[in-house]
């Protein structure tokens, strides 16, 4: 079954961020991950307004998503966004059959 990665965000920033994103498609597609959607117009329906950026990736697995998640790669491009370029939320859930 597909899982589809979702993230949040808030860039604090820019510049440090963009040196995480500018990573992390490459790494995404190593794993079989395809962008669905990456910062682009959104509304916020419900819910605080905490976060102005949402990316939604879909995955051929729950197994490969979070393996591109823990993998070495992926660690160590976030490890920019993770020395306060920005905070992040991300969710990994399996999709229906």
């Amino acid at each position: 079954m597909p899982a589809y990665w979702i993230a949040r965000s808030r860039i604090d920033d820019p510049v440090e961020y963009k040196k995480y994103t500018d990573l992390v498609p490459e790494i995404i597609a190593s794993f079989g991950g395809k962008i669905l959607a990456r910062g682009g117009p959104f509304r916020i329906m419900e819910g605080p307004e905490n976060f102005t950026r949402f990316v939604v990736i879909e995955f051929p697995s729950m197994e490969r998503a979070v393996a591109c998640f823990e993998s070495k790669a992926y660690v160590e491009a976030a490890s920019f966004r993770r020395a306060g370029a920005g905070i992040v939320e991300n969710v990994i859930v399996e999709g229906l059959s």
